[in-house]
């Protein structure tokens, strides 16, 4: 196998799971792409039960997004400007393997199995100071509202 080779395998999904378990987010991606730079940015998201991505957009610069599910059954919302869920979608169930978001939708993510794996991709650089822009009318990560708010999410989807 060449350097400029990756194998995506059961065994690569695996480890990137074990990460995600020891994880204070309980979540952790596998970066394809060499750096943050690089464009577009390839990796798997390795989620666990109970991590919670605050819902955002990629408004400014603009990014759309793709979602394929290899492991697991991830629930996928996307929300209007008031925060309401406008669709809720199950990668993983009936046939559904992925979505592709455009740029400027609000929306997130979360597993409904105790562990889920996406393959992602997006547009590159990465910049943290403008990657997202999170909803105003969500918690953030750390908020104590969040597992009420997940837990209304979730309800959604079950």
């Amino acid at each position: 196998m060449s350097a400029r080779v990756q194998l995506l395998d059961q065994a690569l999904i695996d480890r990137t799971l074990e990460r995600a378990k020891s994880s204070p987010r309980l979540r952790t991606n596998h970066n394809f792409h060499a750096g943050p730079e690089q464009n577009p940015h390839r990796f798997l998201n390795a989620l666990t039960r109970g991590t919670y991505c605050a819902p955002h957009r990629h408004l400014n610069p603009p990014k759309s997004e793709s979602f394929l599910a290899l492991r697991g059954e991830v629930a996928f919302f996307l929300f209007d400007d008031s925060g309401e869920v406008r669709e809720a979608h199950v990668l993983g169930r009936e046939g559904l393997l992925g979505i592709e978001v455009e740029a400027g939708e609000w929306h997130t993510v979360a597993t409904l199995t105790d562990t889920s794996v996406c393959y992602e991709v997006k547009p590159g650089p990465w910049d943290p100071s403008n990657d997202k822009d999170f909803a105003p009318w969500a918690p953030r990560e750390g908020d104590p509202r969040v597992p009420a708010y997940l837990a209304s999410l979730l309800a959604k989807v079950r």
